[in-house]
């Protein structure tokens, strides 16, 4: 199997096209195929490197997946060979009082694909069947493979943390970035007015696009 391995930080050469080894087949776990990988900046945070901070390397980059369920061990009626999904980009252990509550990002054992462990920089991947989400089908695998990261990060800062409300006013910093657009979004759907500042007319008129009630250039 073909993927991807960082074993040192550095510049795009140190992206390694190599084969790597099969994903482990363990009870509880999807193996997906993956048709898709967008690029995060925690990507390229993890190539390059960050500064009094320590990545378990040599790593298989990609936080950001979507793919086709090739098979899965154990019960999950959910689920079937064949159905295309996307995977949620954290894992933690999922029994813990800080995962069943809700609150997984809190628990011991969190991290995240492709900076705690191996990503999905490769042909399959093996994930915690509580890990799969539908992928929408009007969405490419490409399309489908760049949400998850800045959504859930996005849905996070709102509505966990700021909860904000039907009607409350909401200012979104650097609406043309990838949380920005992500934010824009949800505040609209929580049913917020919502201002966000951009650094072209470009993005200021996707902004606009995107739900932006009024877009600060």
């Amino acid at each position: 199997m073909r993927g991807v391995v960082i074993r040192e930080h550095g510049g795009i050469e140190k992206l390694e096209i190599t084969d790597v080894p099969e994903p482990d087949r363990g009870e509880g776990k999807a193996i997906v195929r993956v048709h898709a990988v967008a690029l995060n900046h925690l990507d390229v945070w993890v190539r390059r490197g960050v500064p009094g901070h320590k990545f378990p390397l040599p790593i298989i980059p990609g936080s950001e997946v979507a793919g086709v369920i090739e098979s899965i061990a154990g019960e999950a009626s959910r689920w079937n060979a064949g159905d295309e999904v996307i995977v949620a980009p954290g894992f933690s252990c999922g029994l813990c009082t800080a995962c069943l509550s809700g609150n997984d990002p809190l628990c011991r054992s969190f991290g995240i694909y492709g900076e705690t462990i191996d990503g999905g920089c490769r042909e399959k991947i093996a994930v915690p069947i509580r890990n799969l989400i539908r992928k929408p089908k009007d969405l490419s695998f490409a399309e489908a493979a760049a949400l998850p990261l800045d959504m859930l990060t996005a849905w996070h800062m709102l509505i966990a943390r700021a909860r904000v409300r039907p009607g409350e006013t909401v200012l979104v910093h650097a609406g043309g970035s990838g949380i920005g657009t992500a934010a824009i979004q949800i505040a609209k759907l929580w049913g917020a007015t919502v201002y966000a500042t951009a650094g072209s007319r470009e993005k200021a008129s996707r902004a606009k696009e995107l739900g932006a009630d009024s877009v600060i250039e």
